[in-house]
């Protein structure tokens, strides 16, 4: 394993973004990766790695910036029952994960402690999870993920985003979730689930949800919800059994969404000047 620590360093960190490699504080050059000093941590080129379990580029500090610069973190020998992560950090402040092509793991990016941001990533072939935020002051912008799911490892449903607590999700796209089906045949498939969610699920577009069996798709779903604001979706179902934005509790507010496909448009939010199609 590589470990990357204070010894390691490069050059002093200015701004927490590389912007090619003048910023960077050090290179991760092969896989797995920990990184235990603060700073922006870059790729300067494709990295895979087999492992199955544990973490491809684990995050063991406070205001750390871990930049691809576009390249790509693979995982996809790990095979469909990997649990392990593309990118981790648990109970750090201040992560931040951008430029990066994640694939082939468990879930792509999972942060969470507060002050995150996961933003300008591709996720693509993640089995279970594509990126999984919590934490107040955290974001998810402009993300693209991809087809999601397949894991033998958890069998019964797949998401696309998950997220709780202050988070904001805004400008994503989400398309293709496919869970594997449990021992009943049955998979649920989810483009966006929140628990506990008080934050703002803005401009994000989502599609290309498949359950099996009698799963049902959701595509944005905000269980226990905060006071959220949950404006300007394009939220597209596949013309079955399913919801395309829900709230637990009224104080969840809709407002502007396109929803299609479903046969649950709107369920349990405060809702005003939306457009639901059957």
């Amino acid at each position: 394993m590589l470990l990357l620590g204070a010894g390691s360093s490069l050059s002093s960190p200015g701004i927490l973004a590389a912007e090619g490699y003048s910023n960077c504080e050090g290179f991760i050059d092969s896989l797995p990766a920990t990184i235990t000093a603060q700073g922006v941590w870059c790729l300067r080129k494709d990295l895979n790695t087999a492992i199955s379990a544990g973490t491809a580029i684990d995050i063991r500090a406070n205001n750390v910036t871990i930049d691809c610069n576009d390249f790509k973190v693979g995982g996809l020998a790990g095979g469909a029952g990997t649990s392990a992560y593309g990118v981790r950090a648990l109970s750090a402040l201040n992560a931040t994960v951008r430029n990066c092509t994640m694939r082939g793991f468990y879930v792509g990016a999972g942060l969470s402690g507060s002050g995150h941001v996961i933003e300008d990533n591709r996720f693509d072939a993640n089995t279970y999870i594509g990126i999984e935020i919590a934490g107040d002051a955290s974001v998810a912008r402009h993300n693209l993920v991809v087809d999601t799911g397949g894991s033998t490892t958890v069998g019964g449903y797949a998401v696309g985003i998950k997220a709780g607590g202050a988070v904001d999700l805004i400008d994503n796209t989400v398309s293709g979730v496919v869970g594997h089906p449990n021992s009943s045949g049955i998979a649920l498939a989810y483009g966006i689930s929140t628990h506990h969610l008080s934050g703002s699920i803005a401009g994000n577009r989502v599609g290309g949800l498949v359950p099996s069996g009698t799963g049902t798709v959701h595509g944005i779903n905000n269980q226990e919800n905060g006071r959220i604001s949950i404006r300007a979706n394009d939220v597209t179902g596949n013309g079955g059994a399913g919801t395309g934005i829900f709230c637990t509790f009224p104080r969840g507010s809709a407002l502007g969404n396109v929803i299609s496909g479903f046969s649950t448009g709107l369920s349990g939010c405060t809702t005003q000047d939306n457009l639901i199609v059957p």
